[in-house]
């Protein structure tokens, strides 16, 4: 059987893609839905990495504009900010959660609505600089602030 390298060359970083993928597992994942007129919103998940990574990028279709974005505090103020990547420590799990780590979906092309699904992808870089990519399909949820209160 004569293969063309090209052939192999491409079966080989789909491999290559694949296995990196699964070092990485992403659960948990929600967006929060929006109302109409509203251009912004955050995805939130809980990330795990089996080796050293980073996230360094997401994007999504619905969403003009998709960053990895920062919450802290800065004296009395609460400030948010993108970052060009998050680390993620082997064996460790990193949670983006409201208030901390997120990814923002700007320039939103449409209202998300509660129960619907998006596509989103997540780029992941190894300590060799290998990167992969997972595509996700993350529940939309409305935030009811009275659900957030134990009682």
């Amino acid at each position: 059987m004569n293969l063309h390298p090209l052939s192999v060359t491409l079966a080989s970083l789909v491999l290559a893609t694949s296995a990196l993928a699964q070092e990485v597992t992403v659960a948990e994942s929600w967006a929060r839905a929006t109302v109409p007129g509203q251009k912004a919103t955050g995805a939130f998940m809980k990330i795990t990495a089996k080796q050293p990574s980073k996230l360094v990028a997401a994007s999504t279709p619905v969403a003009g504009i998709t960053e990895i974005h920062e919450m802290k505090m800065d004296k009395d103020v609460m400030r948010m900010s993108s970052v060009a990547a998050l680390d993620l420590p082997a064996g460790k799990t990193i949670e983006l959660k409201p208030g901390g780590y997120h990814v923002m979906l700007m320039d939103l092309k449409n209202p998300l609505a509660d129960k619907s699904n998006i596509p989103l992808t997540l780029t992941f870089e190894d300590a060799k600089g290998q990167k992969s990519q997972q595509v996700l399909q993350v529940p939309v949820r409305a935030m009811n602030m009275m659900s957030t209160h134990k009682h």
